[in-house]
């Protein structure tokens, strides 16, 4: 029997990298689904997106703002912050209240990290730069402050940047709620039995990295993007947590703040009505 394919897009990070290890590697058994994967920097992600153009997608909450008509968001594969997310850091030192009279390289608009941003500070201006150029931009002296995601948020003390503030901390002083960066959707066409069924394999994805975490970080190394492993561990660590098997109350709690905040700042135009599968 021919197996159908399903196509599912995530960052080439190494959490994701980790989160996705056995289902790329054909460590579970997927029955008569065959899932291809295509990796690509969470903009362009967000982008295709809204061309319905994969099965499974993992998209920044922020562009989830405009999708929720053709996906629902899967139970599992989440990345949210307790306490720390994307980071602003500087060339020299930096006050934060600042940081409205500078002009912040940022990854993406549709990314969660510039919608935080803008609810911090809705006036700031910025201007968008690939994830993986910001830090090479600021050396050069294009920018003084650049907006940082992914493994970026690790490396930037090294490289002689300047922590100016980490949206993570902020949200959850204001919110005292964990910071949703984004997480995994699926298309409403594919009926509820085949987004149950797929969801169920995300998950025994997760968990089969969990439960067998050395091989599976070996794996995301080859995904690190000049961090070393210890560096890589702290990474998955971050964002492979308790709310990445399932959001939870408190998860789902802090998506809804996310949207209603960002609705009441007009940022976006609604708040999605939230179907977790």
């Amino acid at each position: 029997m021919r197996k159908r394919k399903i196509g599912v897009a995530h960052s080439p990070d190494s959490d994701d990298a980790f989160m996705f290890y056995a289902l790329a590697t054909r460590k579970i058994d997927t029955g008569d689904l065959r899932y291809e994967h295509t990796l690509g920097d969470i903009e362009s992600l967000n982008k295709k997106a809204m061309d319905g153009v994969f099965e499974v997608s993992a998209v920044s909450f922020h562009a989830y703002a405009h999708l929720a008509d053709q996906y629902a968001v899967l139970a599992c594969g989440g990345s949210v912050g307790r306490n720390y997310g994307p980071v602003v850091v500087s060339n020299k030192p930096l006050r934060r209240d600042r940081l409205k009279r500078k002009t912040v390289a940022i990854p993406g608009e549709l990314t969660t990290a510039a919608l935080v941003l803008r609810l911090f500070e809705p006036e700031i201006n910025c201007v968008v730069v690939p994830f993986d150029r910001i830090l090479d931009d600021m050396a050069k002296g294009e920018f003084e402050a650049g907006l940082l995601i992914h493994e970026g948020q690790l490396s930037y003390r090294e490289e002689g940047f300047h922590k100016v503030l980490d949206l993570g901390e902020w949200w959850q002083a204001e919110t005292d709620l964990p910071l949703p960066l984004g997480g995994n959707i699926i298309r409403r066409d594919l009926g509820l039995p085949l987004m149950k069924e797929i969801s169920g394999h995300i998950e025994e994805s997760i968990r089969y990295a969990l439960d067998h975490r050395q091989e599976a970080m070996k794996y995301a190394l080859e995904f690190a993007r000049g961090l070393d492993p210890r560096q890589v561990e702290r990474f998955v660590g971050m964002y492979v947590n308790d709310m990445t098997l399932s959001y939870g109350q408190e998860g789902k709690k802090a998506i809804s703040r996310l949207f209603r905040e960002a609705q009441a700042k007009g940022l976006i135009d609604k708040a999605p009505k939230l179907t977790f599968v």
